[in-house]
């Protein structure tokens, strides 16, 4: 009975503040779903990261006989050149930080790069134009200083570069949309909070009288404050299902029906099983919010 009593007053304090109560709803639903967004950025962004960083390779770009650099200025790369290179890449020194390398000569390379660009680039380019270049996989990604270090300004090398270098731009740029969205998220938290704070307020002024007599024959705090945390608590947890409903339907549309088919550099996407990872996050969040909001305002109101 008494429960039906506490779920019964919770309920008259929503149809009473009905449009309070859509405002609760819509800026929960907002601000979660900004957290849902950052939330899953930043699982793309540590997927990515993890997938190039096994695959990423540091390539050692031997000179060409147009090579401008101060380590070409004997011109093309020579094979007691090349043979000093592999010695490196088999020394007691890198070897242990190597899984394997490969070397692609003029050929190969004047290949790939036919078949990156196009035939019309074989008018332009001759095969003794482009590098031949060693690949080099490495056990651990983040030693790919010490295979730079190793070859940087070594005669007959035109440049070492770390691949994983050419993404950084994405994740940097990827980072900074998520510290955006929760930027906006938070604000939104606050609204949110400041949204049920007053509803609640409201509430309790327009039953003041109802509060009042319940006080006058004993009722305990914990019954009078019971139905306005959970009007709040109810408010936003549909504002938190909305969330989540919209965080697996941008995954289903945005990603899988989007972005997977438009993006073909990226292969590792987020995916709905991670949508409902985030989903107990978003509506937990929702509840605390809301019950901690609506507990302090009714204390405060209470008190006054």
């Amino acid at each position: 009975m008494r429960l039906r009593l506490v779920l019964g007053e919770a309920l008259n304090g929503l149809r009473r503040n009905v449009s309070m109560v859509i405002s609760v709803v819509l800026v929960t639903f907002v601000s979660l779903t900004f957290v849902g967004a950052a939330i899953l950025m930043q699982m793309q962004i540590g997927t990515m990261r993890d997938f190039w960083v096994d695959r990423a390779q540091v390539a050692i770009y031997m000179c060409t006989s147009v090579s401008q650099t101060a380590t070409c200025t004997e011109g093309a790369a020579t094979e007691d050149q090349l043979n000093e290179v592999r010695a490196r890449l088999d020394g007691a020194a890198l070897a242990p930080l190597i899984r394997t390398y490969d070397f692609v000569d003029h050929d190969q390379a004047y290949q790939e790069l036919l078949d990156l660009v196009g035939e019309e680039a074989a008018s332009v380019v001759t095969p003794d134009q482009v590098n031949q270049t060693f690949r080099v996989n490495l056990v651990d990604q983040r030693q790919s200083a010490v295979i730079i270090e190793a070859f940087r300004g070594m005669n007959g090398v035109e440049e070492v570069k770390d691949q994983l270098q050419y993404l950084e731009p994405l994740f940097s740029a990827l980072t900074v949309a998520t510290y955006i969205a929760v930027g906006i998220a938070a604000l939104m938290l606050v609204a949110a909070v400041l949204l049920i704070a007053t509803t609640i307020r409201l509430s309790a002024y327009a039953r003041r009288r109802e509060l009042g007599i319940m006080r006058l024959v004993g009722a305990s705090n914990g019954f009078i404050q019971t139905p306005f945390i959970l009007e709040g608590v109810f408010a936003a947890l549909i504002g938190s299902i909305l969330a989540s409903g919209a965080v697996l339907l941008g995954v289903h549309f945005g990603v899988n029906q989007y972005l997977r088919n438009r993006v073909d550099f990226v292969t590792t996407w987020v995916g709905i099983g991670d949508a409902w990872t985030v989903i107990p996050i978003l509506i937990l969040i929702g509840i605390a919010l809301a019950a901690v909001s609506a507990g302090f305002a009714i204390r405060r109101w209470l008190r006054a």
